[in-house]
């Protein structure tokens, strides 16, 4: 087995180097840290995480929570998360809520009690509702480094990161508008959520600065599937969603486009206006919110927002392995607003 000390004697650079070349330090020249990592691999250099971890007092292991592994958006994140710890020599335990604020304290006092050095989370909607953060809180004072992701509160001081639901909303709103578009809906399944109300602030902003006032019967608001049972879901909850959208359709006088706050309503809306002989994106436009492969599911192709997941989850995984790098403490937090973008579709 390859060790420091041998890919220090072969570069000619103290172990002390190498450690720090390996780990991405800032006191190390890029060039030397190329060389150091170029030799490492070529030589299939192991860290020792046991002994690693005993050193350090550290379990090199990051806790995550997310609310639900079936949404393709947190998958995604999920991906990025674990990309990222790897490259920084962490492994990751994952839980899901499952959106239940009981599950989420379980798994928080789980990682508080030293299994991770650090947690990244989106909050259960559970808790949003119920507005209780205390869990949270204690986590905190456990002194165990947190960051927020997607979902999150201002009522927790932590690292964050985000994308601006709000100003992305807005901007496609005013977006159309330069197309020509007046009658503009709005549809959302997620109002419950604090990032679907920030989305539907932004339309409604948007709507008064271009024409005066915000028409509340262009805003369609689905119910929120999570918030039926099994048995329904499958069933009444999809036949419920169409027949809604194909009356918010028929019903809005002049509808010559549709933002949906999710890219499954998105998709319904380009498929039912088909149905009703709508042409697509001729006489109505219609704009997505989430994941590209989801877009791929009408005719034409959903024009969708893209709000990056795999990214969120790759800087959520580097704040907090800098957060626990740091050696002082240090109570400045940052919340970075990751950007998105319009992918080309064929429904604008």
């Amino acid at each position: 087995m390859i060790t420091l000390k041998q890919l220090a004697l072969e570069l000619n650079v103290s172990v002390s180097t190498v450690s720090k070349a390996l780990n991405n330090s800032d006191e190390i020249s890029q060039d030397t840290i190329e060389r150091v990592q170029n030799l490492a691999n070529k030589l299939n250099y192991k860290r020792n995480k046991i002994a690693l971890s005993l050193k350090n007092n550290r379990t090199l292991t990051l806790g995550v929570v997310l609310p639900d592994i079936l949404n393709r958006f947190y998958a995604k994140v999920l991906f990025g998360i674990q990309k990222k710890a790897e490259e920084l020599g962490y492994d990751i335990i994952t839980y899901f809520s499952r959106e239940s604020i009981i599950k989420e304290i379980d798994y928080l006092q789980i990682f508080g009690s030293g299994a991770v050095d650090g947690v990244m989370m989106a909050i259960s909607q559970e808790t949003i509702k119920k507005n209780d953060f205390s869990h949270i809180k204690n986590l905190i004072l456990k002194d165990t480094p947190l960051v927020m992701f997607d979902r999150i509160t201002d009522k927790i001081s932590c690292d964050k990161v985000i994308i601006d639901d709000f100003d992305t909303i807005y901007n496609e709103f005013k977006s159309l508008v330069s197309m020509g578009r007046k009658r503009i809906g709005f549809i959302t399944s997620i109002n419950s959520l604090n990032v679907g109300q920030y989305r539907t602030n932004g339309y409604r902003k948007a709507f008064f600065d271009c024409f005066g006032k915000c028409d509340d019967k262009l805003i369609l608001k689905l119910s929120d599937q999570s918030n039926l049972s099994k048995e329904d879901k499958n069933l009444s909850y999809s036949n419920n969603v169409h027949q809604s959208i194909k009356n918010f359709i028929l019903n809005s006088k002049g509808l010559d486009a549709i933002i949906a706050a999710d890219n499954l309503s998105g998709v319904l809306s380009i498929n039912i206006a088909s149905q009703l002989g709508i042409n697509v994106p001729d006489d109505l436009s219609v704009v997505g919110f989430g994941d590209n492969l989801i877009s791929m599911l009408s005719v034409p192709r959903l024009t969708t927002i893209n709000q990056h997941a795999v990214k969120i989850g790759e800087r959520s995984a580097e704040l907090l392995v800098n957060r626990i790098n740091e050696k002082s403490s240090n109570n400045s937090f940052t919340t970075e607003i990751i950007s998105t973008s319009t992918s080309e579709g064929c429904s604008k």
